[in-house]
């Protein structure tokens, strides 16, 4: 199975401040993970972006 590199973006500010390793998912949902951003300075959900 195929890995591709994601980047999580905030979903406050929008900055995308994290980048992941993900496998390719089947079904097409995409990662949400709380993450803390240093723009915000707090933790935030931060979602896959292309």
């Amino acid at each position: 199975m195929a890995t591709k590199k994601a980047a999580l973006a905030c979903t406050v500010c929008g900055s995308r401040n994290y980048s992941k390793a993900v496998s390719e998912n089947k079904h097409g949902s995409r990662l949400e993970i709380n993450k803390f951003c240093k723009y915000c300075n707090k933790y935030t959900l931060h979602k896959e972006t292309k």
